[in-house]
């Protein structure tokens, strides 16, 4: 049979019609059939197929939304659809968001010069350089573990996200945990503190605090990247109620990283006393030897109370004690992450005060289990705000404006140096083995976001002073509590 030019679709699906004269392929069904027209079954056949083949045709074109459709069907809206596309992408940054202007501020009258970034390079593992939406690392020493590849590796990530979305630009990171940019050696305002990037930052330095490596995994100790660890917790979250968990404190880690931890086992259950505790070491080499059998994060969400400490600078632990819908007992930190920047005590978690340390844990669980309802409503806040506003899609959104808003101070045009490399997910997946490449494969960003990044608050020192003031009442709501109960304690009361 012959193809039929378009000029002959009118005639092919109106042939009934009285003004024309009978196709002449229709005598060619004669052979298969008594009757000299098409049924009306082959007709509806055609006509079905016909249709059926512009539909997947404009949806392959971008004409039609498919997922649109689905969700009128289901009788749920476009809302619908585009909540589940979009999310809360649309909406405000959440509001550590806020901290990128102050992270800058050093910054904002005088830009960055190229002679600044160099000066950062004294303790910078590497150098990143983004060119066209390429991604180029010049490696300068060695990190702990694979803390560099795996910060490289997000970096990607992120390009992959937002693809020629971010600027060029050029900056030091330095994967070590203490920050090292002393705001006291920068006192003189024509001084030019160098802008380097790391994990955490503190109130007397100037570091430019950014997303850890775990985000993206950590092989040495099998936990996987962020987005599956905050699935396997929220599933955690629901398999005991809150009020039917083990009413103590719980902690497990390394007390071995600072004396801060080695004291906090000192409020462990004894003959003597009993702070309502329940703390464990960790024995990382024991574990991996094991098969980290009993370090599956979400297991630990067991107990109404978690405890969150430092170690030797801010701990990664962070967010993934948060995460459970426990109550997290926060022990007065003096580092800080991008993140725990936006929360508040009595709403998000609960005070520790780290000078006093088994008191104060005695009367936070005490507080809590006579105030059962409102302890846990506190676990819920600091969970929600964690699966809420730290999902990838916005530790990403974090990333980008971040660097967006960095490389506007840029007073120099960035350029790839001679020793750097290309990062691409071929090489570096290709590079990795075991966990690594496991965690590599199941954190690659394998399209682009369909969205487009959230709304970055404008600075305002107002609304910060604020949040100050309120974070500060609630510490002294705290203290002034604790106080009361010791000594109604000490009284027989």
């Amino acid at each position: 049979m012959k193809r039929n030019s378009d000029k002959n679709l009118h005639q092919i699906f109106c042939y009934h019609s009285s003004s024309l004269q009978p196709p002449r392929w229709r005598w060619r069904w004669r052979w298969r059939s008594s009757h000299n027209k098409p049924s009306f079954k082959t007709f509806a056949f055609f006509l079905f197929f016909f249709l059926f083949f512009l539909f997947t045709l404009f949806i392959r074109l971008g004409w039609i939304n498919a997922e649109i459709i689905y969700w009128r069907w289901r009788g749920e809206g476009v809302e619908k659809s585009r909540s589940n596309r979009e999310g809360s992408w649309k909406a405000t940054c959440p509001a550590h968001f806020r901290w990128i202007h102050e992270d800058l501020g050093p910054w904002r009258e005088t830009g960055i010069t190229r002679e600044m970034v160099e000066g950062a390079r004294k303790t910078a593992h590497f150098r990143v350089v983004i060119v066209d939406g390429r991604v180029y690392v010049e490696k300068y020493r060695g990190s702990i573990q694979t803390r560099d590849v795996f910060t490289m590796w997000g970096i990607l990530q992120l390009v992959r996200w937002y693809p020629g979305k971010l600027p060029d630009l050029e900056l030091m990171f330095d994967c070590d945990d203490r920050p090292v940019v002393r705001s006291n050696d920068f006192l003189d305002p024509k001084s030019s503190p160098p802008p380097l990037f790391r994990y955490c930052s503190d109130e007397f330095s100037l570091d430019i605090v950014f997303p850890d490596w775990s985000f993206w995994g950590w092989g040495e100790i099998n936990i996987k990247p962020w987005r599956m660890v905050l699935k396997d917790i929220k599933e955690g979250n629901k398999r005991t109620k809150w009020k039917d968990r083990v009413p103590f404190a719980y902690w497990k880690g390394n007390p071995h990283v600072d004396p801060s931890r080695r004291d906090l086992l000192k409020c462990n259950l004894t003959q003597q006393h009993d702070w309502d505790t329940l703390l464990y070491v960790q024995d990382w080499d024991k574990e991996s030897k094991e098969g980290y059998k009993q370090s599956n994060l979400e297991d630990q969400c067991t107990h109404r109370y978690k405890i969150y400490i430092e170690g030797w600078a801010w701990s990664v632990s962070e967010k993934y004690i948060m995460a459970c819908d426990s109550m997290t007992m926060y022990m007065k930190p003096r580092f800080f992450d991008f993140f725990i920047r936006g929360m508040l005590p009595l709403q998000h978690f609960w005070p520790i005060n780290d000078q006093s340390k088994c008191p104060s844990l005695k009367f936070g669980v005490q507080w809590g289990n006579n105030n059962t309802n409102q302890a846990e409503a506190i676990g819920e806040e600091g969970s929600k705000y964690l699966h809420e506003n730290l999902k990838m899609e916005l530790v990403y959104d974090y990333m980008f404006h971040l660097l967006n808003e960095y490389s506007k101070l840029l007073k120099f045009r960035p350029s790839v140096p001679p020793g750097a490399v290309e990062l691409n997910p071929e090489t570096m997946t290709g590079a990795a083995v075991g966990l690594h490449k496991k965690f590599m494969e199941d954190s690659l960003e394998k399209s682009p976001s369909d969205t487009e990044p959230c709304d970055l608050p404008p600075h305002d020192p107002k609304v910060l002073s604020e949040f100050r003031e309120k974070k500060l009442n609630a510490l002294k709501q705290v203290e002034i509590w604790e106080k009361e109960y010791w000594e109604n304690q000490r009284k027989g009361n």
